[in-house]
């Protein structure tokens, strides 16, 4: 019968697109992750995690609140970082989402001799989430180090971009003080 064959279509339909917009809600909630860790934002980190969650960083293990206790405000010899995210693997089962995430991580680094240094960090977040009230949010979060590069001293920005002096210091990014918080928050 037509009738019935349009009406399986259209409860397949909207269930293809309730899990498409699951997956884009899940991907919206790591970049806020990801940005919260770069410019130290504890709203924006509370935004994209569970209270009764748990992270595992290897070098780090905890509570949600250790957590926010551990990457807000930083470490002060931490004075950059830039996460940036790849694909994600996404497997839905009604309320609970397992994702694994591609990740390069950038970070400058004040060193004991307090010269500045670049690395890298490329690996893979681990992700159990759940969905409340509607609400897609980190619930426990594994990071696999997959592998590490230390670029050695860091540019010196104040001496500006290929020979060429920044107006400002604006210009160059930071844990603390970035520009792109007032860009967000309409006051650029």
């Amino acid at each position: 019968d037509l009738c019935v064959g349009k009406k399986r279509w259209g409860k397949l339909m909207e269930l293809e697109l309730a899990q498409l917009l699951d997956r884009e809600k899940i991907r919206a909630c790591l970049a806020a992750l990801a940005r919260g860790e770069d410019r130290r934002d504890e709203a924006l980190i509370r935004s994209a995690c569970w209270p009764d969650g748990t992270s595992d960083y290897g070098v780090f293990k905890g509570s949600f609140t250790d957590y926010l206790g551990w990457v807000i405000p930083g470490s002060d010899a931490i004075t950059n970082t830039q996460h940036f995210l790849g694909q994600s693997h996404i497997e839905l089962n009604g309320d609970m989402a397992r994702v694994e995430t591609h990740l390069i991580s950038y970070h400058r680094v004040v060193g004991e001799d307090g010269q500045d240094s670049d690395m890298c960090i490329g690996g893979r977040y681990l992700d159990v989430m759940e969905k409340r009230d509607g609400e897609w949010r980190i619930l426990a979060r594994t990071l696999i180090y997959d592998w590490d590069k230390h670029w050695g001293p860091s540019a010196d920005w104040s001496q500006g971009v290929m020979g060429l002096p920044m107006a400002s210091d604006d210009y160059y990014g930071k844990a603390h003080g970035d520009i792109s918080k007032a860009f967000f928050g309409g006051e650029a």
